[in-house]
């Protein structure tokens, strides 16, 4: 049996174990991020807590109808506000951070869907208000209910390590559609993807599976 003092020595080690398996999950495996706007609905919900599965980033294996979390590619968001007085809370998110629980402040994230990657044409609408990728007219079943596809017409030919993205809630996204005039032309480098929604994991009551939903290759 181990003495207490025995245990007292292994703790700052047992510690520092977990930190470093922490950040490898972080870095390569899982991150957990928070959804603060409605452009995802109804497949992400406001306040929703959802995992995000690294390895697609990593492997370059991001397919159309996986719904990403990427870096801000050009100024889509404003700048951060953090309002936090309280120097423990501050402390605490920081701690959060460190081991990816949170995702950082200081780098502004989107979550959208992934509608076209390189070499697709995506081209909206034709006449039933559907959309088109590579000439295929496409039903979309996760589009917020009431919504078109798009309320603005778009032709666009994805350039290879691109994305094009749009959120499931058409009327409430300011996704690539209206951001055609940035350095981008809209589109999302692979290289801003952080990886991949495959689940919500909080609130309770919303805990899903996020499949991919590629309508091109049903």
């Amino acid at each position: 049996m181990r003495n207490k003092g025995s245990l007292l020595k292994e703790l700052p080690i047992l510690v520092v174990v977990a930190l470093v398996v922490s950040l490898f999950i972080k870095s390569f495996i899982v991150q957990f991020f928070y959804i603060p706007s409605g452009s995802m609905e109804n497949t992400l919900q406001i306040k929703d807590r959802v995992a995000v599965n690294k390895v697609p980033f990593i492997s370059g294996n991001i397919e159309r109808g996986d719904v990403v979390v990427f870096r801000d590619p050009d100024n889509w968001l404003p700048e951060p506000f953090e309002n936090t007085t309280n120097q423990y809370v501050a402390k605490a998110k920081s701690a959060l951070v460190t081991v990816g629980v949170l995702p950082n402040p200081a780098k502004q994230y989107l979550v959208k869907r992934v509608i076209g990657v390189g070499g697709d044409r995506v081209v909206c609408c034709t006449k039933d208000d559907k959309l088109t990728v590579n000439g295929v007219e496409v039903t979309e079943p996760y589009i917020f209910g009431g919504n078109k596809p798009s309320e603005m017409k778009f032709d666009v030919t994805v350039p290879k390590g691109k994305l094009w993205v749009m959120g499931d809630h058409r009327g409430a996204s300011a996704d690539s559609r209206y951001h055609q005039e940035d350095i981008n032309n809209g589109f999302v480098p692979e290289s801003r993807v952080s990886g991949r929604v495959v689940g919500v994991i909080w609130p309770f009551k919303n805990i899903t599976y996020i499949p991919r939903v590629d309508v091109l290759n049903k």
